[in-house]
């Protein structure tokens, strides 16, 4: 896993109109680029400053880096993690709809990053 630069908590009333929508928003990345009845490959393209709303994971997926950088997501229990994202870093997450996981990201370096995402529809 990306190494941790800082852990902490935000106040989820920041984000309250978000969280309430995020149990429906299923777009986890910014751009769609691929999609059948298998498989669904985002990519996540943030500049600094950036951030992708809060959405569910409730499938299957992994994730890779592309363009490295450092990134701060926030989870539906008020924690956050900022960590440094290196180029080839990947991950995978074991979610489904009773083990779903809601986490907004945002690009919290200097420099553009990016990331590929392919989630399994089973």
């Amino acid at each position: 896993m990306p190494e941790v630069i800082e852990e902490g908590t935000f106040d989820l009333a920041d984000y309250e109109d978000e969280l309430a929508a995020a149990p429906t928003n299923h777009d986890v990345g910014t751009k769609l680029v691929f999609e059948n009845e298998r498989v669904g490959v985002w990519e996540i393209r943030l500049q600094p400053g950036e951030r992708g709303a809060f959405h569910i994971h409730d499938k299957p997926y992994f994730w890779t880096v592309v363009d490295a950088g450092i990134g701060r997501q926030r989870s539906d229990d008020g924690t956050y993690v900022v960590r440094r994202y290196d180029v080839g870093d990947t991950s995978f997450g074991d979610h489904s709809g009773e083990n779903h996981m809601i986490h907004d990201f945002e690009n919290y370096g200097d420099t553009e990053i990016r990331f590929m995402t392919v989630e399994l529809y089973g």
